[in-house]
């Protein structure tokens, strides 16, 4: 444990009871966490079974196992409970679910499948309703708000709709033997506090929590944790009440107020130095969040010395600003020697990379766009992906129920629910369900004839594609559901094309790998989800320019930031100026200044286009709290063409330069 300072030290060895660990940004909490999961299994004795530790995010959660994997040997590591909330709900379920009258192999539906089961019920298409109506009823689930309850709470007409939809919904859900991503924590909840002798079986078989990014927890997590610990109390949760920006999705900070009063014992050291960034970043830092009403006291301190003068830059104008940053990203890129990846330019809402995205482009500057959409996670490709994992699985019933549904041919909801509650009787897969005798004497006649058509039809289909080349397959089975026509009708024209465009991509896609490989379709199909995942995750050593949201880029960092908008309306958003909201605002822009190691560059506009036309705006009150000392201003409508053509000559000159240093 060489290079911990006292504090982390203290957080690793206490073992008296609760813990809570205040983690300033940088400040070393994951190998806080890390160091502590070691001590618990190499001195004092627990079985690394019994040792569980939640995070937020599968990243999260891969990072924490490698890092383990470097103070534990692999079979030990290998044994210790390490996964997101949702990971450790699903492992509860699977084990636990005919308790609550579900089988074992129920279904997890993504977003989509539920926007569709949602849409059904509330009879619209409209995808910004739909997005409501879920980001409503997802909210009240993680509040442990029952659809009886919400029909109380509901106070305008979207909340009444989706309260309305709410109670539907679950039946649905439960029918069909599924579960949204709420329910994989709310669900467990349920479970052991209608079966304490199930809560005592886990808390028995895990004895040690220790719990990342506390203050991102909801009432549900909350309850959750609370259930598995039990009365033992022996956890360690670490978070920090300066990076609370979550409230939106339904994280609530009261969580981090209530543990003193829930549990008198709880013992709180602060790890208040920082090893990312200099003494400027975190002093602006330290400035800016001294705004907020404290619910514990910590200031972050650094020995990496005082480091580069902070740079606000204000703008003429949204282009205008693109442009200047990434000028300035490129003169300082070829000054320092650096790579793309030491950069990242940050702003609050998504809409704003667009023009950064623009001149990135034309400066041939590679870029990655942080929670950008997957190929494989389009609509239209998922549709067509759910008819091939059925030929692969028969029992996977998310596919079965998108494929039996799109393009809709007579399978009705009112039918499926049948099926999945006579499924989840016998215990199959609602494909199976579909051909025995019992189901059908459940349904009439007109119910049953598309089903048992649809499920032949997958029949006829599954025994080619694991005898012919895909090339013959798959052109056969779009054909055969006659996807395109399904778009046209569905969308407008243009929409249409764009999207049957990405289904042929697709499908040549499969097609000549296929050929080229020699595989069935079940072959490649089997590798589509590896592919999807590699996708997601295999960017993060790229040489590129990160652009990201703040909310996506807390507990990243990087060597240069420049945070871009920061302006009244923007950040502060200007639907987040009543008190709690403005702390939140601010706690985003405290995330922000402290993602940066080395230097960090903040602009705004004086004007701003909005549609076609030119709003004025002003820079953002968190600006003039961050302090004047450190900081150096510049820009503004005289010297916004000056500094362009400087900046411009300057980089010339730095390229001849390099370019010379070459030959």
């Amino acid at each position: 444990m060489s290079g911990l300072n006292p504090q982390q030290r203290e957080a690793i060895h206490y073992l008296d009871g609760p813990l809570l660990v205040l983690a300033g940004a940088g400040s070393g909490k994951t190998r806080v966490i890390t160091q502590k999961i070691a001590y618990l299994v190499q001195d004092c004795g627990f079985q690394p079974r019994n040792v569980a530790a939640i995070t937020f995010t599968n990243k999260a959660a891969k990072e924490m196992q490698e890092r383990i994997g470097k103070l534990l040997s692999r079979s030990t590591a290998e044994e210790l409970q390490i996964s997101t909330f949702h990971s450790l709900g699903v492992r509860i379920l699977r084990e636990e679910a005919r308790a609550l009258g579900y089988k074992p192999r129920f279904s997890i539906f993504d977003a989509a499948d539920c926007a569709g089961i949602i849409g059904d019920i509330a009879k619209t298409v409209d995808k910004g309703t739909l997005r409501h109506l879920q980001s409503i009823i997802s909210n009240w689930k993680n509040a442990l708000v029952t659809p009886e309850a919400a029909r109380q709470f509901a106070s305008n007409e979207h909340e009444a709709l989706a309260a309305h939809a709410y109670l539907s919904y679950e039946a649905t859900l439960k029918a069909y033997q599924a579960m949204d991503f709420d329910d994989l924590i709310g669900l467990p909840v349920v479970l052991f506090q209608q079966h304490p002798e199930i809560a005592e079986k886990w808390q028995n078989r895990l004895r040690y929590l220790l719990v990342d990014e506390y203050q991102d927890t909801n009432a549900c997590q909350y309850q959750l944790l609370k259930l598995l610990t039990g009365v033992r109390a022996q956890f360690t949760a670490v978070g920090d009440d300066d990076q609370a920006i979550y409230g939106w999705r339904g994280a609530d900070i009261e969580n981090l107020k209530k543990l003193p009063n829930e549990f008198p014992a709880l013992k709180v050291i602060k790890l208040e130095q920082n090893y990312r960034s200099t003494v400027r970043i975190l002093k602006a830092a330290n400035n800016v969040i001294s705004h907020n009403e404290k619910l514990f006291d910590k200031k972050l301190w650094s020995e990496l010395g005082h480091g580069d003068q902070i740079t606000v830059t204000a703008c003429k104008d949204n282009e205008v600003e693109a442009e200047s940053v990434v000028m300035k990203l490129q003169a300082h890129r070829f000054e320092h020697r650096g790579k793309f990846r030491d950069y990242a330019i940050l702003y609050r809402s998504n809409h704003q990379a667009r023009g950064f995205e623009q001149h990135l482009r034309n400066h041939k500057i590679p870029y990655l766009l942080s929670g950008g959409k997957s190929f494989f996670d389009k609509a239209e490709v998922k549709d067509i992906t759910a008819y091939l994992r059925l030929l692969t699985n028969e029992d996977d019933d998310p596919a079965f129920i998108r494929a039996a549904t799109t393009p809709k041919r007579g399978i009705g909801a009112a039918t499926l629910q049948v099926l999945g509650q006579y499924a989840g009787e016998r215990h199959v897969s609602l494909f199976h369900a579909a051909f025995e005798e019992g189901f059908a004497q459940r349904v009439q006649a007109r119910q049953l004839e598309p089903l048992l058509e649809f499920c032949n039809f997958i029949n006829r289909i599954q025994f080619r594609a694991s005898r012919e080349p895909a090339q013959q397959v798959l052109p056969d089975l779009l054909g055969a559901i006659d996807y395109e026509t399904y778009l046209y009708d569905q969308e407008e024209e243009r929409t249409a094309q764009a999207r049957w465009a990405n289904v042929c991509e697709f499908n040549n896609w499969l097609s000549s790998r296929g050929e080229e490989e020699g595989k069935t379709l079940i072959d490649l199909t089997q590798s589509i989800a590896l592919i999807n995942r590699l996708d997601k995750q295999g960017n993060d050593e790229a040489d590129m320019v990160q652009l990201s949201t703040l909310h996506a880029a807390k507990g990243l960092e990087y060597k240069h930031v420049f945070l871009v908008g920061v302006e009244e309306g923007i950040l502060p958003h200007r639907e987040s100026l009543d008190p709690a909201k403005l702390e939140e605002e601010r706690r985003l822009m405290y995330v922000g200044i402290t993602r940066a190691q080395r230097s960090l560059h903040l602009s705004y506009c004086e004007r701003r286009k909005q549609a076609r036309e030119f709003v004025p705006s002003e820079a953002s009150r968190f600006i003039a709290e961050m302090g004047k000392e450190d900081i150096r201003f510049s820009g503004g409508k005289d010297a916004a063409l000056p500094d362009k053509a400087t900046g411009s000559a300057r980089l010339d000159a730095m390229k001849a330069l390099l370019s010379g240093n070459k030959r």
